[in-house]
């Protein structure tokens, strides 16, 4: 088991904070778990682990938003985490990922009262309004982020400092069954990521692409960047079809439209 050095232990919080609030500033979608599993990746030397965690932790997510203030697992911040004692722990992608969701969803709790939390930067906010210090609304703006940041940062430190220990003692303590089913959740999670994503895809009208890149994978052997390649081929061509059946249509549209002026004038005549 290798250990998780102070300045990687840093990086990585600050990483789960930048996430935490970039959604409110920048937009870069350091708060993805795909991202952030990648960047963790980085950080402790293994990138194939943070993106494996991290690829599969957004599957979970795809086509989920906070639609309405509302709150949804943290799997961004998960992954650093699932990363970082997967690593250390030298026990796999199943045992990162079985560790990742328990924490991504431990982590909404947290989101909550960071939300709470801003009700008192609002009020802040309202009673400089009604002095009419304008100039002191943008720092209590930038100062409202601070417990958001803090909801993942500390979490993300605590473990991270006493992840060795932690993983130590789970590894010599943890009966098998908790162990398999770790194991058992990492290797289901993927299967219901995809489940969630063709649910929400018109399946139906694309069946035959489909059944085509299941072909390419579990047939012939193809890896996943020429699935995706080709993958993109075939929506270049079906948008170039949809393309000429528009062009199509809209020179029919002129067309009848033209008989029809063309029939008024004859009449008129």
């Amino acid at each position: 088991m290798s250990e998780i050095s102070t300045v990687q232990i840093i990086l990585l919080t600050i990483l789960a904070m930048l996430g935490g609030i970039d959604p409110y500033i920048s937009g870069l979608q350091l708060s993805k778990p795909a991202i952030a599993g990648f960047l963790a990746g980085i950080i402790m030397g293994d990138i194939q682990t943070g993106l494996l965690v991290g690829a599969t932790l957004q599957l979970m997510v795809l086509g989920v938003g906070t639609f309405g203030g509302a709150s949804i697992p943290d799997f961004g911040t998960g992954a650093i985490i699932g990363t970082a004692l997967g690593v250390v722990s030298n026990k796999g992608l199943e045992f990162a990922i079985g560790i990742s969701v328990p924490v991504g969803l431990l982590l909404v709790q947290l989101d909550i009262l960071a939300r709470f939390c801003g009700i008192y930067f609002l009020h802040r906010a309202d009673k400089y309004v009604e002095q009419g210090e304008f100039h002191k609304i943008n720092r209590v703006a930038w100062l409202s982020l601070l417990p958001i940041a803090l909801s993942r940062g500390i979490p993300v430190g605590i473990s991270l400092i006493f992840g060795n220990a932690v993983v130590k003692t789970i590894l010599t303590y943890a009966p098998d069954w908790l162990m398999g089913g770790l194991k058992l959740a990492g290797a289901v999670l993927p299967v219901v990521g995809i489940a969630i994503l063709l649910r929400y895809l018109p399946v139906k009208k694309f069946v035959p692409y489909l059944i085509i890149g299941y072909l390419l994978a579990a047939y012939l052997q193809v890896p996943m960047m020429g699935i995706a390649l080709f993958g993109l081929a075939l929506a270049i061509i079906y948008y170039k079809k949809l393309q000429e059946k528009r062009q199509i249509q809209e020179k029919l549209q002129n067309s009848v439209a033209v008989a029809v002026e063309g029939e008024i004038d004859d009449d008129e005549i």
